[in-house]
């Protein structure tokens, strides 16, 4: 995904205003955009992200010190929503939220609250939800009931270095297709993820303002339950046999051609998107397969939308189909009106474009096995798969 972080600028940031006890409120230019200035701490962090940030648990993580509030509210929500209406009236979801809380020198917490699907004339417009980190590492499900995400761009350091983390949480609503995604960062001092202790509580603040999103906006999403015990995204150097894969990359089959015989792999628990990496003895990459499901599906087609050096069709187009010389594309419906889910497998370390004999019988097998399992495990119809 293209995203990084939060996107947009303008956000009003107000530090501590000793002696002034008022709240103010005061109304920005852009029209939807409500701004809240606070005279105090508590106040401030009451009203950031519309109300729904959870001041108990920030306060938590961040401590019970000085703290600075930024927050920026615009856009309307509408659980009526449909992910497939073509009618850009039927998709008028352009709920953004955002908010940061600051301690100095003890780290930060930022929220992105998005309302999905968004509508389509702001596709390829800055893009359309912030990303969880996915490169060198691979972010694990949330579990725990929950439909969500926890990764790192950051290598795994082992001292007290690395304390930036990614929480996305997804709420399906109870009807019409809409949901809610929550994107949470996190950056603490001090703090090494590779602490089990330390890593519930880059995800606290997701779940509890999830919660209250959900309630919030009548969203009416299953919840899950406190996350207690969280997992560590996966390393590079963290490959397995791929014959006894047993989450994402499992019955994806090996292949002698392609030199494919090891896969970095996660839990598959309700994650709103996966990823099966597939490598040589060495764990050297040859291909990523990767499953989109509602928003981050969306952003996925989004993207290929707005791509107009694209040669021939692309997932915005059509249900499957292949790209460039070494890449294809499935998809599969999923219910209650739901985006549907996305699958690509994509040669590792080269464009699609430039591959040389390219082992495209294993690739639309392997591409077969991953998407079969995740839409299983999701709910969704049987997948729509290439021919060839």
């Amino acid at each position: 995904m293209a995203l990084n972080g939060l996107r947009g600028g303008g956000w009003f940031t107000r530090r501590r205003l000793w002696g002034l006890g008022a709240a103010v409120l005061a109304l920005a230019a852009l029209a939807g955009t409500i701004v809240w200035m606070a005279g105090s701490d508590d106040r401030a962090l009451d009203a950031a992200c519309d109300g729904v940030l959870p001041a108990k648990e920030v306060r938590a993580v961040l401590g019970d010190g000085d703290i600075s509030v930024s927050n920026r509210t615009e856009g309307t929500f509408d659980v009526g929503v449909k992910a497939g209406a073509r009618d850009e009236g039927a998709r008028a979801n352009t709920l953004a939220v955002r908010c940061q809380v600051t301690a100095d020198g003890k780290g930060s917490v930022r929220v992105t609250i998005a309302g999905a699907p968004r509508p389509r004339t702001r596709y390829g417009i800055d893009g359309l939800y912030p990303s969880v980190p996915g490169g060198d590492t691979l972010a694990v499900p949330l579990g725990h009931g929950w439909s969500g995400l926890f990764g790192t761009d950051n290598a795994r350091q082992d001292d007290s270095e690395d304390g930036e983390a990614t929480t996305a949480v997804l709420l399906d609503c109870a009807k019409g297709g809409s949901s809610l995604l929550i994107t949470v960062e996190t950056t603490l001092g001090g703090v090494t993820l590779d602490d089990p202790a330390a890593r519930p509580d880059f995800v606290r603040t997701a779940t509890a303002t999830a919660k209250a999103a959900n309630a919030h906006w009548g969203c009416g999403a299953r919840l899950g339950t406190p996350v207690r015990t969280v997992g560590l995204p996966v390393n590079e150097d963290e490959y397995e046999p791929l014959l006894g894969a047993k989450g994402t990359c499992a019955g994806v089959p090996t292949a002698a051609r392609s030199a494919v015989s090891t896969a970095r792999e996660t839990a598959r628990d309700r994650a709103p998107r996966e990823t099966c990496a597939l490598g040589a003895r060495d764990g050297s990459p040859r291909y990523h397969l990767d499953a989109y499901y509602g928003p981050y599906a969306e952003e996925a087609r989004a993207e290929y939308a707005d791509a107009p050096t694209q040669d021939g069709p692309t997932p915005a187009d059509k249900p499957a189909g292949r790209l460039g010389l070494s890449a294809y594309w499935a998809s599969a419906t999923c219910p209650d009106g739901s985006e549907d889910a996305l699958f690509l497998v994509r040669a590792a370390g080269t464009e699609d474009n430039t591959r040389r004999r390219p082992d495209l019988p294993y690739e639309r097998a392997a591409l077969k096995a991953f998407a079969e399992r995740s839409a299983r495990s999701h709910g969704c119809g049987t997948p729509v798969t290439p021919g060839r």
